[in-house]
């Protein structure tokens, strides 16, 4: 049984690291099931404390991930076209131009959402640039957490 729930814990946090980028997929929730995965193994334990803090944390960037681009494209003058936009964009970015597509395409979707509501080009540029840096941090948060839970499972796999 302890392969299993391994194999299954190894699987989630792959899918963590993907889901900081990719925003269909839960990231650190993720990570934090794989955490719980080896824990609940018979060889493998991580302390209440351990598991305490990274589920506090995995909810709030869980949490945040859903304030950081609004906050970023009200901050430049944005509006939820915008937010919209630049999601959009992520994921024909992703689809269509990757791996350059994560990049590019939230900043263009953004400024499209802005433009389809009416304004002008460079209010349009600045809310997409405020957007794009919103999902940016978030993505960042998002992959830094997700690594940090998938350095504690490979260290404790492999370490003991």
């Amino acid at each position: 049984m302890d392969y299993v729930l391994i194999a299954f814990g190894v699987i989630l946090i792959i899918l963590g690291i993907l889901g900081g980028v990719l925003p269909i997929i839960p990231g650190p929730p993720l990570s934090y099931a794989g955490l719980l995965l080896l824990h609940f193994t018979s060889k493998y334990d991580f302390s209440g404390r351990f598991l305490l803090i990274w589920g506090i944390v995995t909810a709030v960037v869980y949490f945040l991930d859903y304030i950081i681009p609004a906050w970023g494209t009200k901050k430049f003058g944005g509006s939820k076209r915008g937010v919209y936009g630049s999601i959009i964009g992520l994921l024909l970015g992703l689809i269509f131009f990757p791996p350059f597509g994560i990049i590019i395409g939230p900043f263009v979707g953004a400024v499209v959402g802005e433009l389809s509501s009416g304004k002008d080009s460079s209010a349009a540029l600045k809310s997409g640039f405020g957007s794009f840096m919103g999902f940016l941090i978030g993505t960042l948060l998002k992959l830094i957490v997700s690594g940090m839970m998938a350095w504690q499972f490979f260290e404790k796999l492999i370490v003991g």
